[in-house]
């Protein structure tokens, strides 16, 4: 059970380090964001180029938050239910859920590279002029990062399961 415990937290230090250096993104974001407010309502001077740069550093904040937020314990439980259960039967629950996360992203991934690969393929950009090309990046961190949530849902299925032996 040690190299169990070694994987699990293997993960969850990749998982921080890689959180941590996605939140610098929402710093990003909210100077994106505040230009195009200022240079719009300012100076009524638009971007569409700004405007989809937007969402373009949205994606990974999202696709790679949620890993981060799963490990920080900041993910949406029903507490209302789960606040009678015994530690034994949470530890159970926690076990069955981070499998249905990992089987979850199993899917997504399988059915997500064939729709990431049609966008490379085709070289996909922006419908809009002076938009943003090369859309298939975007898409491709979808797949990446719920790889990463795969990743951390192995790594809270296994702590889980280590608390529901030991409970």
């Amino acid at each position: 059970m040690r190299g169990a415990e070694r994987l699990a937290g293997a993960i969850d230090a990749f998982v921080d380090r890689v959180g941590r250096a996605t939140s610098w993104l929402a710093l990003g974001l909210a100077l994106v964001m505040g230009t195009n407010v200022l240079l719009r309502y300012g100076f009524s001077i638009g971007s569409i180029w700004m405007q989809e740069f937007e969402w373009h550093i949205m994606v990974p904040i999202c696709v790679f938050g949620m890993s981060y937020a799963l490990l920080q314990g900041e993910h949406v439980r029903v507490d209302v239910v789960f606040q009678y259960f015994s530690d034994k039967t949470k530890h159970l629950v926690d076990v069955i859920t981070a499998i249905l996360g990992m089987l979850l992203c199993a899917l997504v991934i399988k059915l997500c590279i064939p729709y990431v690969y049609q966008s490379w393929s085709i070289n996909e950009g922006t419908a809009n002029p002076g938009g943003i090309d090369h859309r298939y990046i975007v898409k491709g961190l979808i797949p990446l990062g719920f790889a990463l949530y795969f990743l951390q849902s192995l790594s809270e299925a296994i702590k889980s399961w280590l608390a529901y032996r030991r409970a």
